[in-house]
């Protein structure tokens, strides 16, 4: 048997896997940094890197892996009612665990003897350990005929609206704009439950992004943000 061992960490702002997007490039704003580790910390390794504009990631879905996997899963483009086959989908309740992204790559950054490659439109939770990175080869990896079956088309968003108090807590925080937009990128995807889409709901949910939980509600396809508080 063979052991993997990760070369790198996520540092995203994404500080659980509620909310997390489903698929890279759906929140834009969203960056974050892979912290090498091991032998792979060193320029070496990373020589070259700079010459693309985007790179694989392969990672663990280290939160999962401890709860198995089945043949048959429900994904959330088709409602979350509808089995598939598991290797028909992109759950992340895998045989293995191992996912993989296609992420923008922003270029490398260094504090003191680390090293950190700054990436893009991540869909990765906080501390998911990253097994390997590859370089995406346009010529390759892009197939413009390609057919995307139950998931062809981008998903719908919803539109996002912060109320006065969360306007508030915005003007506080030193970096508002870009956590503004990370906010409202991802709960334009509307992360409840599938089953939950389409339906009365006056639940209030809460996500952690950065440092703060964000409480949002869906009522008549229109999330609202409700509160952004500092944990």
């Amino acid at each position: 048997m063979h052991t993997i061992s990760p070369i790198g960490l996520v540092e995203s702002p994404y500080q659980e896997k509620f909310a997390v997007p489903r698929q890279p490039r759906l929140v834009p704003a969203a960056t974050a940094r892979i912290r090498l580790l091991g032998e792979t910390n060193c320029a070496e390794a990373i020589r070259g890197i700079e010459q693309f504009s985007h790179l694989w990631l392969l990672f663990l879905f280290d939160q999962n892996l401890a709860k198995g996997w089945k043949p048959t899963v429900r994904p959330p483009r088709l409602g979350g009612n509808e089995r598939i086959g598991v290797l028909a989908s992109r759950s992340t309740f895998r045989p293995n665990g191992i996912g993989m992204s296609a992420v923008e790559f922003r270029g490398i950054s260094q504090i003191g003897d680390q090293y950190y490659l700054d990436v893009g439109s991540v869909d990765l939770v906080d501390a998911t350990p990253v097994i390997d990175i590859k370089p995406y080869i346009p010529y390759s990896d892009a197939i413009p005929d390609a057919q995307g079956g139950y998931a062809d088309s981008a998903p719908h968003t919803l539109p996002v609206l912060f109320s006065d108090c969360a306007q508030m807590m915005l003007q506080s925080i030193p970096d508002k704009h870009v956590v503004q937009n990370v906010i409202e990128q991802v709960l334009a995807q509307d992360p409840r439950p599938a089953y939950k889409k389409n339906k009365p709901d006056a639940k209030e949910y809460a996500v952690n992004l950065y440092n703060f939980n964000v409480k949002f509600t869906v009522i008549d396809n229109l999330v609202r943000v409700t509160a952004i508080e500092p944990f």
